[in-house]
């Protein structure tokens, strides 16, 4: 049960007559009501109230919702209120007013069992103020018009209001002073059963803008205790609130916490996987050392074939201040561009109207999944532009590059993705990272999306605050644990394992 959940039980027993134990020395609401209603002739006869305003409607069976004590009394509002009345609403600056100016007060204003002075709209300074719509200490009042979630909320107004008036979205449901609780009323009104048959009342073609009339505020049926029993109620949920407030504060934080839990773990492990900690090392692995000597001499030949530039041969010393953790001894610190056949952006492109070649952009690369029916298609003309090794390709690691917010953003490139079409090109917003064929694209996938690269990211690129830029360079230069490529594999395989686990918890 959740904090609201438990608030809506308590109002419930209170309104059922659940909440304290019944006086048999309190004088009933009968008594009470033909006090009400004396008050009333009484107004009546002084021309302050009409004599429809006496003018009682019976209650039907089907109009009460649960049983009540015997000393308690179903009554229509009406029944033991002086009316209801609503404000107006001109044209005011929209800022709250200060000082000596007058304000009207916003729908905001009233809150579930909560009054906000501050929330208002500060008066024209020739706007004549009616006395019968300033807000009043103790005032109950009800939000009559708005959104669906914003309509029939009820709060007594219990913080200093002054010079306050109505807006002609609130209504103040006047109230016989001494003969019933505010608070009481409040809670009554604002308890989901009674609120329901509050709503039932509105009117409005859609849920953001419904309204209730002040005839049917007036209609609705609630529950009316003896006096004494009213406050005795007020005073036990008045204990039971600031509980429920601190139990709802705790959920909350739990809540929040089971969140963020499934990918704080997911850090935690990826973390452990490239410090070589997620699965034992095997002494018949061959050392990753081996794996450089046979990239390198792959290279090499590239070179003498005139495939690959010397430059591409040219590798930047790591020093020992760079090393941010110690990796196993089969393992080798390297440059992430020495492992890598391809680090490039895309092309910034021409689109067109033919669906033959999708644009990868950064929206479509989403943490997780890339979603190709988000991509533009490159102009039927520029198709024949684009070299083999800019396709994509099965295993790429695509990372958004610009843009605060979404730089960094990392996708695996795998099978689903070429579901509809089998090539794509990516936009100039968009790295390709390929991997060499003696290592695994999961794994630098991997890597590439752990608190290693993705702390503290944004820090690393160049440029202003919403045009930051990750450059290739910067991906080329960055630390990359390789581990043996049998390693690879298995920690991929643990790695994919302990997330659907994870994955599992979140659902």
């Amino acid at each position: 049960m959740n904090a609201q959940q438990l608030k809506n039980t308590i109002l419930q027993e209170a309104i059922e007559g659940r909440l304290v134990p019944q006086d048999p020395n309190d004088e009933p609401a009968s008594v009470l009501l033909a006090r009400i209603r004396q008050e009333k002739e009484r107004l009546v006869k002084e021309g302050k109230l009409k004599k429809k305003d006496l003018e009682v409607k019976p209650i039907s069976e089907d109009e009460i919702p649960f049983e009540i004590p015997d000393s308690w009394e179903w009554v229509r509002l009406k029944d033991i209120i002086n009316g209801t009345g609503a404000g107006k609403s001109p044209n005011c600056e929209k800022r709250p007013k200060s000082g000596n100016e007058w304000g009207v007060i916003t729908t905001t204003a009233i809150q579930y069992c909560s009054f906000l002075p501050n929330e208002n709209k500060v008066l024209p300074s020739k706007f004549v103020v009616n006395e019968l719509q300033i807000v009043k200490d103790k005032d109950l009042l009800i939000t009559r018009a708005g959104p669906k979630n914003r309509t029939g909320i009820v709060c007594v107004v219990d913080k200093p209001c002054d010079k306050l008036i109505l807006s002609d979205k609130t209504v103040r449901i006047d109230y016989f002073r001494g003969y019933c609780n505010p608070f009481f009323l409040m809670y009554a009104l604002n308890n989901p059963t009674i609120h329901d048959s509050i709503m039932s009342a509105t009117v409005g073609m859609a849920e953001s803008q419904v309204n209730i009339s002040q005839s049917s505020i007036q209609n609705i049926v609630i529950p009316l205790p003896p006096l004494a029993e009213q406050h005795r109620i007020v005073t036990k949920i008045e204990v039971f609130l600031p509980k429920v407030e601190e139990y709802g504060k705790a959920q909350d934080a739990l809540n929040k916490l089971n969140a963020e839990l499934p990918d704080r773990l997911k850090k935690s492990i990826l973390q452990e996987a490239i410090e070589g900690r997620l699965v034992p090392q095997d002494p018949n692995d061959e050392p990753a050392s081996i794996l450089l000597a046979k990239i390198r001499k792959e290279k090499d030949q590239l070179v003498k074939e005139g495939k690959l530039k010397k430059k591409g041969l040219i590798e930047i010393p790591i020093s020992e201040d760079e090393i941010p953790f110690e990796i196993p001894d089969s393992w080798e610190w390297v440059r992430l561009g020495s492992v890598c056949d391809y680090i490039h952006r895309g092309k910034s492109p021409k689109y067109g109207e033919k669906k033959k070649l999708p644009i990868l952009a950064q929206k479509c690369n989403q943490w997780e999944h890339i979603y190709t029916d988000r991509c533009l298609f490159a102009q039927e003309e520029t198709i024949d532009r684009y070299t083999e090794e800019q396709f994509l390709r099965k295993g790429d690691i695509v990372i958004n590059s610009t843009g605060g917010g979404t730089v960094g953003r990392t996708g695996y490139v795998d099978d689903y993705v070429f579901k509809e079409y089998k090539r794509f090109v990516v936009d100039s917003h968009v790295t390709i990272v390929r991997g060499n064929k003696e290592v695994l694209g999961k794994y630098i996938y991997y890597f590439l999306i752990s608190p290693l690269i993705q702390f503290g990211l944004e820090d690393r690129c160049s440029g202003s605050t919403n045009q930051i830029e990750l450059g290739t360079t910067t991906i080329c230069n960055y630390l990359f644990p390789l581990p043996p490529i049998a390693e690879q594999y298995r920690i991929v395989k643990k790695l994919e394992q302990l997330f659907g686990e994870i994955d599992k918890l979140k659902k």
